[in-house]
């Protein structure tokens, strides 16, 4: 009986061991979860309640060029945070900031007028000996910005309508559902006392990296090292239009730049000027594209008859169709020319004979070929399609201003790009792009951009014969002022196009051409808005590009 009794007591005991040893594993692991695994997540709520949260990393994914260089999240900077209420108060930080930052005290006053509790100042340097880690009204942080103090690329890119983390334009618009799916985004957490008043403290909260395939990023097929060659040349020369640059083989675009540049962190300050400094030159203007349509003549003779090229064409200085007079580029007349003297010399009178012989429609149904009136679609959504006559437009005199490209022929530097690509390339045409695919957070592509299939539109032996004219202007005619030959050589053609710009009368450069001379690497696009003419001012900048390209690759 007392052995039962034993057993009873011993199976009780061994029961409530065993609940009492489940209960501790469970407590554990509550705590545990608690402790360890929810550490972060809670520790994040409780500082959302208590303090303020600073973004010091940009939440959008990073756009990135085809060596997968970051084009934005790339600079970082130092940055003062300070209470607005305390900043007017508190003469030790205004001295520090106008010590440590690129500040005036009139610039520093601005700052008061926002309406958030605490301001963000970007430091330069800093050299004071003041301990601002002992006064509680600031805070020094280093913060990465989304784009960078060269504003590189900045109409490729695009911007964002910041309080809305929304694309606006380039880039960021068209790839804006992407951009925003990153999750790297860092925050600083700042702790305040009970009058937020006074700063108790900081804690950063890191968001774990993404290893997921999880588009987030967009790789580009621009060449940073090359974009950056355009961007100096173009600001070293102070020069307003645009610069393309595209790989023949590929159609990939290596470089494209448009002037006035901005600074994508405050747009709003560009919104109400009129020089168009929000517009991408190179895909989102048509100008008028002047002596650089006699290629699109020139080609539609060719495809029909190379017996065009044993014509002899007779210029006086001035070509008249009906009632309108049409000058030459050259007052006293070239006298009897050949077409390759003529194209070389940019003869207007020879070519408006050779416009009468070959016909509008044809011409017109050439430049469609070329790609010219119609988008490229590179892969941004401000490209427009320019302008070709049409109907009545291609009647009578109207073949003058067409064969000298004028009139109300109208085109975009993507398109002259496009156009001498396919030169370059022995009439293939292989499509342009500035977009390689859509990346994960490391770059990795995921999807990459569809392209089009390659296709024959013009014949092999045309393009030969144009290449070596287009040789034959840089060597002998009218951008010889321009020497490549000890970098390869290049062949080209200069444009001058009267236009109207902000209202008046102006006249625009144009030079498009390829470089090296044989074997064409890349085509290379310069438009100089107000620019006298090609050979003055649009060609230079196509020597400057090309010789600094020269030096990279050598």
């Amino acid at each position: 009986m007392r052995r039962f009794q034993k057993n009873i007591i011993h199976s009780r005991i061994l029961k409530y061991l065993i609940i009492c040893i489940l209960a501790f594993v469970l407590l554990i692991g509550r705590l545990y979860w608690i402790q360890i695994k929810k550490h972060d997540w809670l520790n994040t709520q409780v500082l959302k309640q208590r303090g303020k949260e600073i973004n010091i990393y940009p939440n959008r994914g990073i756009i990135y060029d085809r060596n997968l260089i970051p084009l934005t999240n790339r600079e970082k900077i130092t940055a003062l945070f300070v209470l607005k209420d305390n900043l007017i108060k508190d003469q030790r930080i205004i001295n520090f900031i106008l010590k440590n930052s690129s500040l005036k005290e009139s610039q520093l006053k601005e700052y008061l007028k926002t309406e958030e509790k605490i301001i963000e100042i970007p430091l330069v340097d800093l050299t004071s000996k003041y301990n601002y880690k002992d006064n509680k009204n600031m805070l020094i942080s280093e913060k990465t910005l989304r784009y960078s103090n060269e504003n590189i690329l900045s109409h490729v890119i695009g911007y964002i309508n910041k309080s809305e983390n929304r694309g606006e334009a380039g880039i960021e618009k068209v790839y804006d559902e992407i951009l925003k799916n990153s999750k790297r985004g860092n925050s600083l957490f700042i702790e305040l006392d009970d009058r937020e008043n006074i700063f108790l403290g900081s804690s950063y909260i890191t968001s774990k990296k993404n290893d997921s395939l999880e588009p987030t990023g967009v790789k580009l097929t621009i060449d940073y090292h090359i974009q950056a060659i355009v961007e100096k040349v173009l600001d070293q020369m102070e020069l307003n239009g645009a610069v393309i640059v595209v790989d023949v083989k590929s159609g990939e675009v290596r470089a494209l730049a448009s002037r006035p540049n901005f600074n994508q962190r405050d747009v709003d300050e560009y919104l109400n000027r009129d020089d168009m400094v929000l517009y991408n030159k190179a895909v989102q203007v048509a100008y008028p594209p002047g002596s650089l349509f006699k290629l699109v003549v020139l080609l539609a003779a060719l495809e029909q008859n190379t017996d065009y090229l044993k014509n002899a064409y007779y210029c006086k200085g001035y070509e008249e169709i009906g009632s309108t007079i049409i000058k030459c580029n050259r007052e006293e007349g070239h006298g009897l020319i050949n077409l390759k003297e003529a194209f070389s010399k940019s003869c207007n009178s020879a070519f408006i004979q050779l416009g009468q012989q070959v016909g509008s429609t044809n011409i017109i149904n050439m430049a469609k070929k070329l790609g010219l009136g119609d988008k490229i679609n590179i892969g941004l959504l401000e490209e427009i399609k320019g302008n070709l006559p049409k109907g009545d437009e291609l009647q009578g005199p109207a073949i003058g201003n067409i064969s000298i490209g004028q009139g109300s022929i109208e085109v975009t530097p993507i398109q002259i790009t496009n156009m001498m690509a396919i030169v370059a390339n022995n009439g293939i045409k292989t499509g342009i792009t500035i977009v390689d695919g859509i990346t994960s957070e490391d770059g990795y592509i995921i999807k990459k951009y569809n392209r089009e299939t390659p296709k024959r539109v013009i014949s092999e032996n045309s393009c030969e014969i144009l290449m070596e004219y287009l040789i034959d202007v840089v060597e002998n005619g009218t951008a010889r002022n321009i020497e490549l030959e000890n970098v390869g050589g290049a062949g080209g053609k200069t444009g001058s196009a009267q236009a109207i710009l902000n209202r008046k009368e102006t006249i625009h450069g144009w030079f498009s051409g390829f470089y090296p001379k044989n074997d064409p690497k890349y085509v290379i696009t310069v438009l100089v808005e107000e620019g006298i003419s090609g050979s003055r001012t649009a060609a230079p900048v196509f020597e400057s590009i090309i010789k600094e390209i020269y030096k990279i690759n050598r």
